[in-house]
């Protein structure tokens, strides 16, 4: 870098996941901006603030009755759940007190939410069935890549196991920890308030972006840092367990009540605001 002393310079530059990036004698693993100071050829200092992205580890392709679906992989790691600064005045008493999480394992998760074209080639039945068994034509968006709605959290759970026997491989649906970690970044997490971005606009479908308040296809907005898509907006999206009272005292891979009879929802919809689509929003 040349320049007069004090100048400020951006330097951009990218890695992939699992590598390490070595600059002015620093090694970095994680995305974000840092700055330092290095010297130009002509003995002047000169300000440098490095913007380093990490790619997510490339995705991994199912194929069911013919329908391919990607999952992207979350490593383990240590995250903040719950209403941590970002999510601003907004959040709700349920989301408090922001707790340290550890999960242990490695994961892979669904890159959008469940299409109409996935549930159909494992379920046989179509979105327009579904909806018949409930109050009727509720019209929200027909095709494939539409995502799958007028489903209980019973349906989630027999479409995992219809899913698991057909590939022979065991899949479920996430934990409310890993959901809301996968829906921060992950080990890539940027802090921001959405999935992805702290512009709601740019990654969900919401009230307040179509007051029609229409699903819309998958992958129409940009993804997060994993590379999913629609963790926000769209369709509400069951999680795995149960109801889980937050505390201030760290966990490690936790679960909720296995006796409760409540079960969260995460990410928001199209009928909801921008304040739904906070990744520690819990609906219920």
């Amino acid at each position: 870098v040349i320049g007069e002393d004090n100048t400020t310079y951006q330097a951009y530059d990218t890695i992939c996941a699992g590598d390490t990036y070595t600059w002015n004698g620093k090694t970095y693993t994680k995305p974000g901006s840092y700055t330092d100071t290095l010297q130009n050829i002509y003995g002047c200092d000169s300000i440098v603030t490095l913007n380093l992205a990490v790619l997510p580890d490339p995705p991994i392709t199912f194929t069911v009755n013919g329908v391919s679906f990607k999952m992207m992989r979350v490593r383990a790691g240590t995250f903040i759940m719950g209403a941590t600064l970002e999510q601003g005045t907004d959040a709700q008493a349920n989301e408090k007190p922001a707790h340290q999480v550890t999960l242990t394992r490695d994961y892979f998760i669904g890159e959008t939410m469940l299409t109409q074209e996935l549930w159909t080639a494992v379920m046989g039945t179509t979105i327009q069935e579904e909806e018949a068994k409930g109050s009727g034509d509720k019209g929200l968006g027909y095709g494939p890549n539409y995502p799958m709605y007028c489903i209980s959290y019973y349906d989630c759970q027999n479409f995992v196991k219809s899913l698991s026997d057909s590939i022979g491989l065991e899949f479920r649906m996430p934990t409310e920890a890993e959901w809301e970690y996968a829906a921060r970044g992950g080990h890539l997490s940027r802090g921001y308030k959405y999935p992805g971005s702290n512009n709601v606009t740019e990654v969900a479908w919401n009230v307040d972006k179509d007051p029609n308040k229409k699903l819309h296809e998958v992958k129409q907005l940009l993804p997060n840092e994993l590379g999913l898509y629609d963790m926000a907006g769209n369709a509400w999206e069951w999680v795995y367990d149960n109801h889980r009272t937050y505390t201030e005292e760290p966990q490690i891979d936790p679960i909720g009540d296995t006796l409760s009879t409540h079960i969260y929802i995460r990410g928001g919809s199209s009928y909801y605001p921008n304040n739904y689509n906070r990744v520690s929003n819990r609906g219920i």
